[in-house]
């Protein structure tokens, strides 16, 4: 993202915490990239649709107390929309006629158990890496895009990159041991 539209993302977000009404566009802008994210990670549309609906009911509640800090609304954004799969993962997995299922009856493959399993690693790690392992594997940016939207070096992303995908490694490493 350019210096430019983070700084219009930002006029946006300030408007919108003077006037709730002003949050439309900034809905606009990410609810493609949220309902994407959210549908990847959950089983029905249906689903997909409810959470993300959730994830901007949220982050509307929320904008009075976002502090810009330079990184993209989005980030954020999609901090929430994690934080609210975790949950319904965790909801799902306490839920004991679910678990008296097979899983292959309900669609939950090893597969899926990984990847869900994954996805929750990726939310532990740091801010930055958290965000270059979404936009370099999720939304399959580039380095160079991904360096000039967060106003860092082509190789202070790799190191971030490298970063997250060796302490990835090893969490998943040590869970299977």
């Amino acid at each position: 993202m350019k210096v430019s539209e983070l700084d219009h993302e930002r006029h946006l977000i300030e408007a919108a915490q003077r006037d709730p009404k002003c949050f439309a566009e900034l809905y606009e802008a990410n609810f493609n990239r949220v309902y994407a994210f959210v549908a990847r990670r959950v089983a029905t549309r249906d689903e997909a649709e409810d959470l993300t609906a959730e994830v901007f009911h949220q982050a509307l509640a929320s904008l009075r107390g976002f502090e810009w800090q330079g990184t993209p609304f989005a980030a954020w954004i999609l901090g929430i929309a994690s934080h609210l799969v975790a949950k319904g993962w965790q909801r799902a997995a306490r839920q004991p006629e679910l678990a008296a299922v097979e899983p292959d009856s309900i669609g939950v493959t090893e597969q899926t158990e990984r990847q869900a399993m994954f996805a929750q690693l990726v939310d532990r790690l740091p801010e930055d890496q958290r965000l270059v392992i979404r936009r370099r594997f999720v939304d399959q940016h580039s380095i160079r895009e991904i360096a000039r939207e967060l106003g860092r070096s082509e190789g202070a992303v790799k190191q971030l990159q490298f970063r997250a995908v060796e302490s990835l490694r090893n969490q998943m490493g040590s869970r299977h041991e």
